[in-house]
């Protein structure tokens, strides 16, 4: 049964590389990418039970974390094209 899952597991994998590599704008790679990083942390776990490693989960959990934060931390490159922006500037004068 859990081979099953991770053979699924590993097809759904390959697709999202093909989409990160092929998509046509820039979020769709961004978005196959994080969908890569969920599926490897689901592998993780998987292979963790498979093998009786529990500590596989404390270790899937942080790799979910990276995925997560890298994600934010793309998105706000390509959005501001600069990690320190907070966001818009203000306006010069307004109140």
């Amino acid at each position: 049964m859990f081979a099953a899952a991770s053979a699924a597991l590993l097809a759904t994998m390959a697709f999202a590389l093909t989409r990160a590599f092929l998509g046509p704008t820039i979020y769709d790679r961004i978005l196959a990418v994080n969908v890569f990083g969920t599926k490897t942390v689901l592998i993780i776990a998987v292979i963790g039970f498979l093998m009786g490693r529990p500590d596989f989960l404390d270790v899937a959990l942080v790799y979910a974390l990276i995925n997560f934060i890298g994600v934010l931390t793309a998105l706000k490159v390509f959005k501001y094209r600069d990690l320190g922006t907070a966001g818009p500037a203000p306006k010069e004068g307004g109140s």
